[in-house]
């Protein structure tokens, strides 16, 4: 949201400093540069930071299931040992 928010911003700005001196065009060509690489490196630490929390959930649900699955196989060990004795 706050990317899309700042390139707005960007292009007014640009639109608006498109009859200013050549000076003031490559400073805003500059600013909306560094906006953007700022833009970018937040929306590839979003996806850095969502992929490693889907990695630690998917790995906790993993975990628990297979205790459940060890649970489940013990409980039917000890009635197929009853059942035989």
């Amino acid at each position: 949201m706050r990317p899309m928010i700042s390139l707005a911003l960007i292009a007014v700005s640009a639109i608006g400093l498109s009859a200013c001196s050549p000076k003031a065009q490559n400073e805003t060509a500059e600013a909306a540069d560094a906006i953007t690489a700022d833009a970018n490196a937040t929306m590839i630490e979003a996806a850095k930071d969502t992929d490693a929390a889907s990695d630690r959930a998917f790995g906790a649900a993993e975990n628990a299931m297979d205790r459940g699955a060890e649970k489940i196989g013990n409980i039917a060990d000890a009635a197929n040992g009853e059942i035989d004795e």
